[in-house]
């Protein structure tokens, strides 16, 4: 009893020396959750990284330089011809890994805004390119390979970078395939990233008139619509807004089409409430534009769906 005792004493002790620097001092003790797992040096500058882990900004750098030093000069062979050409093949082949890889790939290099422009140049200019990206969203292999494809079309039919011609043509054969209701089926049970993705992606798609007339022949498509409107997010909302908008104001129909099927299912009380609440100015002017085009087909519907309520409304403040 009196040994152990004295063993946790010395023990004491012995901390304490080791904590004396060589003039006697007590040395500061950094707190475990103070200190960079890389360095175990105290965080300057914290930064928190998708795993949830925070380091050192510096330390993480060093750490990236050392262990991907060609990641800048990699990129640069990717944007090659023969590179594209490898990705494009690799993305038709029917090895799963492959194609997975591949598309990851393509995203990197789409959604960085270095040579941009010169990358969805060479993509768009590749015959055959668009076809294994719509493969990856009919037939998915995994949700972070639908997103990627997703985003690399989106790049591709609404960057500045490649010519109107060029993103209309590409358009096209999204239509063609059936790009409208597999992204319309794709929205219905969506979770938040996959349908701010899909809905710009079919922004895209309406900007051109088979796509429009697609959108409108579809039956899900108001619903859906009108269902996202302050039920995502802000930028699901901006989306909805922006597609709806396009569609109604091309409408010619002498019966109302698309304005009355909005309405049908609660867009005017949508939209009411949207411009209470607020929005950006650029949304708030298509709000202003809907209500008055489909106000001028209230008459047309005596009763609105009770089926969809306002229950968990993502406010955009």
């Amino acid at each position: 009893m009196i040994s152990s005792w004295r063993k946790r004493i010395a023990a004491k002790r012995a901390g304490k020396e080791q904590q004396r620097n060589g003039n006697g001092e007590m040395e500061l003790m950094i707190p475990r959750d103070f200190r960079c797992p890389i360095s175990l040096d105290l965080k300057n500058d914290p930064v928190t990284l998708s795993s949830g882990i925070t380091y050192d900004r510096e330390s993480i750098e060093k750490s990236r330089k050392t262990m991907f030093p060609l990641d800048g000069e990699a990129k640069g062979y990717l944007r090659s011809v023969s590179a594209m050409h490898c990705l494009i093949w690799f993305l038709s082949s029917g090895d799963l890994s492959r194609r997975r890889n591949s598309v990851l790939a393509l995203k990197e290099l789409v959604s960085s805004m270095e040579d941009q422009r010169k990358t969805l140049s060479l993509l768009s200019e590749i015959e055959g390119s668009i076809e294994p990206l719509f493969k990856l969203i009919k037939n998915p292999i995994c949700s972070t390979s639908t997103k990627a494809s997703l985003t690399i079309i989106y790049h591709m039919i609404t960057s500045s970078s490649t010519s109107s011609s060029t993103r209309q043509k590409q358009v096209t054969k999204l239509v063609n395939l059936g790009i409208v209701p597999l992204l319309l089926e794709t929205l219905v049970d969506a979770e938040r990233t996959m349908c701010e993705k899909a809905l710009g992606v079919l922004d895209g798609i309406v900007n051109n008139e088979q796509g429009r007339e697609m959108a409108r022949d579809n039956a899900l498509t108001m619903p859906v619509l009108v269902k996202k409107i302050l039920r995502v997010s802000n930028s699901a909302t901006e989306f909805s807004v922006s597609i709806l908008h396009k569609l109604c104001k091309t409408e010619k129909r002498e019966d109302g089409g698309v304005l009355v099927e909005a309405l049908q299912v609660g867009a005017f009380q949508k939209l009411l409430l949207l411009m209470q609440l607020g929005c950006v100015e650029k949304t708030k002017e298509r709000v202003s534009e809907l209500l008055k085009m489909l106000n001028l087909h209230r008459n047309k519907v005596e009763c609105v769906d009770p089926m969809d309520n306002f229950r968990d409304l993502k406010r955009p403040f």
